[in-house]
């Protein structure tokens, strides 16, 4: 039951923010390997973007991408957070003393993640597929030109089988890892802090929305460069043997990004980000922890 309930909560919590995921997508891919001022600037930061896909794409396209991106949650989601709650239920992130051990949860918490995402690569490689199709005018990157999630899927399989559909699921490993743990380890540890201090102990969602926002922070920090490298695989086109167009592998992808634009390359889309991360997680999280609570009232 935990699976389902940390899946059914990050679902919940990916319908709101999907529009900011659109956008962090489109300003990742904004400008790759070029300098800045180098190339056009469609995207001037998330406020801007959101407007300027509104306006040439349409309000719908906010949206795009929002069936394979809520796959992905539950499927992501449903596995890490269920069997993070696994393992802390069962001691194995707590010395005898019933106290988090900070290595052990951040080790179990990055791992948790890091098989949820690889599990549900083929969901992120098409979301991000279909976030980064824009009209001529405000492209930026590979347009796989793909008509639905359906399309997608069978036209990945026809091309490349399998093997096509995992295509950048190497790059999802440290992502989710580095996402996951911090995320994870941040909301516990934050919220023990406010129970052994006494704060909010009588307002539990109260209480939640706070360590999530905390978490959230500290998420998009350790995180934006990842998903950035992320992004500019799962996105990038492919010859007719299956090989990258402009990266042939993480490690070349993050050199190329590092000479061409710099470390603040790595930090582009940390606006949406953020503020994507931080309502998805605390949303993400809330959800859980209220889905846990009424779960466990009902079973009494």
């Amino acid at each position: 039951m935990e699976f389902v309930l940390g899946g059914v909560a990050a679902m919940g919590a990916g319908f709101f923010t999907n529009p900011l995921e659109v956008m962090k997508t489109r300003m990742q891919l904004q400008g790759e390997l070029k300098a800045r001022g180098q190339h056009a600037v469609h995207y001037k930061n998330v406020f801007h973007a959101g407007y300027v896909i509104a306006k040439h794409d349409g309000l719908l396209a906010l949206q795009k991408g929002l069936v394979p991106g809520e796959i992905f949650q539950l499927v992501l989601n449903g596995s890490r957070l269920g069997s993070y709650q696994m393992l802390k239920d069962y001691g194995y992130m707590s010395d005898k003393d019933g106290n988090l051990v900070f290595y052990k949860s951040t080790l179990l918490g990055g791992l948790c993640g890091s098989f949820g995402a690889y599990v549900a690569s083929p969901f992120y490689l098409v979301k991000t597929h279909l976030q980064a199709e824009a009209s001529k005018d405000i492209a930026f990157g590979h347009q796989h030109k793909h008509s639905g999630t359906m399309a997608a899927f069978k036209k990945i399989y026809g091309k490349e089988g399998v093997k096509g559909l995992f295509r950048g699921s190497v790059s999802a490993v440290p992502r989710a890892f580095v996402g996951s743990t911090s995320q994870l380890t941040s909301f516990v540890y934050v919220k023990q802090f406010m129970k052994n201090n006494d704060i909010l102990q009588n307002y539990p969602i109260g209480g939640s929305f706070a360590a999530s926002m905390v978490s959230g922070v500290i998420m998009s920090v350790f995180m934006t460069p990842f998903d950035l490298v992320s992004t500019r695989l799962y996105n990038q086109g492919v010859d007719a043997s299956g090989k990258g167009l402009l990266y042939s592998g993480y490690i070349d992808c993050v050199v190329k990004i590092w000479r061409s634009e710099g470390f603040l390359g790595f930090y582009k889309g940390i606006g949406p980000s953020y503020l994507r991360l931080g309502p998805h997680t605390v949303l993400c999280l809330v959800f859980w922890d209220k889905l846990r609570i009424m779960y466990s009232d009902f079973s009494k």
